[in-house]
C-alpha cells in the first residue's frame, strides 16, 4: 500500500482539526494526542485554531473549572496539556522515567550543597500537608507556607554559566512528574500567564508502563500515522526498543511513503481518498501538527526550516495551506497581525489566509501574544 504526500497532507487537515473544525476544546486536544504547553500561550492558539468558536473561555473552563484537560511534563521532558483520561498513560509512559532522572540530578545538587535526600523529603510532605489544608497555591504562596522552599543553591559551580535557583523551582516540578502534585488553578493573572496555582494529585489508577506505551503509540498513530519508527522515537524520547515493542502491540503495519516506508494501524486506511475543501491555517510556536514528525519534507519544505525554527529545534508561528507550511506569521507591539509566504500562495490562498488572520485577531481581543521562544521570521515580522 502506498500513501502519497498529497494523502499524507489530507489526512492531516482533517485529523487534526484544521480542515474540518472540533465542537469542543476536548475533540481538539485529543485530534493532536496532546498540546504543547511549555509556553501558555500556545494552548490556547493551538486550540482555537481547531475550534469552530475559538477563545480562551472554553479552554480555561476545561482546564480550571471541568479539568478535563490536565497540564503536565510529559514526553521529551516537554510540558504539555493532555485530556484527563490520558494522564495516566502518559505518566507510566513516558513521565515516571523523567522523575527518577530529575530526582536524581536535584539530590545531587543539594547534596552538594548540604542537603540530604531526607531534607528534600521531609519539605515534600510539609508541601503535600500544606496544599491539603489550603487546597491550592502558587509557589510564592507555598514559599509563605513552607520557607524551606525559598532556600537557595548554586548549580555549574565555578563554570561561566553558575547560577541560583530555588528549591520551589525544581521540587514541585519534581513532585508533579511523580504524580504527587497537579498544575491545577488557574494562574495569576490572564490566560496567558505561566504563574499556575498546584495542588494535590487525585489517585488514578494506572496501567503497566508497556500497556501504557503501547496506548500512546495507538493514540499517535490515529493522529499523526504514517509515521515512521524514527518520527516516533523523537516525538516520544524512548529507546528504539521502547518504541518497537509499542509498534508490535498495536499491530502497526508498513506503508509506502514517498520518503521511504511508514507505519499504521491495520485497519486506518479507509480514508485515503476523501478530500477536505482547501483550508488554511495560522498555527502558533510549538504547535503539535509542525512538531508532530521527525521527517517534515513532506509538510515543511527544508529552505523554510531556518526562518521557522530556532537553534533548539522549536518551530515558531506558522502558516498553513492545504497540508503545507508556506509562511509565518507574528503580532507587531500593537497587536497587528502580519504574515508573510514563503512560497507562492497564489490568489484563492491569500484570501483564504487574510481571513484566518481576521478571525485569528478577533477573537485574540487585542490581547498581545510574544513566543517564548522566538525565531528569525518571527522576530522580523514582529518590528
Amino acid at each position: 500500500m502506498r500513501i502519497s504526500t498529497a494523502q499524507r497532507r489530507a489526512r492531516l487537515g482533517m485529523r487534526h482539526r484544521l480542515a474540518r473544525k472540533a465542537a469542543s476544546v476536548e475533540e481538539a486536544v485529543r485530534a493532536v494526542v496532546a498540546l504543547h504547553a511549555t509556553d501558555p500561550a500556545t494552548v490556547f492558539l493551538s486550540a482555537g485554531a481547531r475550534l469552530t468558536a475559538p477563545g480562551p473561555e472554553p479552554v480555561e473552563r476545561a482546564l480550571y473549572e471541568e479539568r478535563t484537560l490536565t497540564r503536565m511534563t510529559g514526553m521529551r521532558r516537554t510540558m504539555f496539556v493532555v485530556p484527563a483520561d490520558l494522564v495516566p498513560v502518559v505518566q507510566q509512559s513516558s513521565t515516571r522515567a523523567i522523575a527518577v532522572r530529575e530526582r536524581r540530578s536535584l539530590v545531587k545538587l543539594l547534596a552538594d550543597n548540604g542537603r540530604d535526600e531526607a531534607w528534600l523529603d521531609d519539605v515534600a510532605a510539609s508541601v503535600l500537608r500544606a496544599l491539603a489544608e489550603v487546597g491550592e497555591a502558587t509557589a510564592n504562596e507555598l514559599g509563605e507556607l513552607e520557607p524551606r522552599l525559598r532556600e537557595q543553591y548554586k548549580v555549574a559551580v565555578g563554570k561561566p554559566y553558575e547560577a541560583t535557583q530555588s528549591v520551589a523551582g525544581r521540587l514541585l516540578n519534581v513532585m508533579a512528574m511523580e504524580g504527587r502534585l497537579v498544575r491545577r488553578g488557574r494562574p495569576a493573572g490572564t490566560w496567558i500567564s505561566g504563574m499556575h496555582r498546584w495542588g494535590v494529585s487525585p489517585v488514578m489508577a494506572e496501567p503497566a508502563a508497556d500497556a501504557a506505551r503501547a496506548e500512546l503509540v495507538r493514540r499517535w498513530l490515529t493522529a499523526f500515522g504514517p509515521g515512521t519508527e524514527a518520527d516516533l522515537q523523537w516525538w516520544t524520547g524512548w529507546t528504539l526498543g521502547q518504541v518497537r515493542q509499542a509498534l508490535a502491540a498495536t499491530g502497526a503495519v508498513e506503508v509506502e511513503l514517498a520518503e521511504g516506508t511508514g507505519l499504521v494501524l491495520p485497519d486506518d486506511l479507509d480514508d485515503l481518498d476523501d478530500e477536505p475543501e482547501p483550508w488554511a491555517s495560522l498555527l502558533p510556536a510549538l504547535d503539535p501538527t509542525p512538531m508532530g514528525w521527525q521527517a517534515r519534507d513532506w509538510y515543511l519544505p527544508r529552505a523554510h526550516r531556518a526562518e521557522l525554527f530556532d537553534r533548539t529545534g522549536n518551530v515558531g508561528p506558522t502558516v498553513w495551506w492545504n497540508g503545507e507550511v508556506v509562511g509565518g506569521w507574528a503580532q507587531r507591539a500593537d497587536g497587528e497581525i502580519v504574515w508573510r509566504p514563503l512560497t507562492d500562495v497564489g490568489a484563492d490562498a491569500r484570501a483564504a489566509i487574510e481571513a484566518e488572520v481576521a478571525g485569528l485577531a478577533a477573537w485574540l481581543g487585542g490581547v498581545k501574544v510574544t513566543p517564548r521562544f522566538r525565531t528569525p521570521l518571527e522576530r522580523e515580522l514582529s518590528t
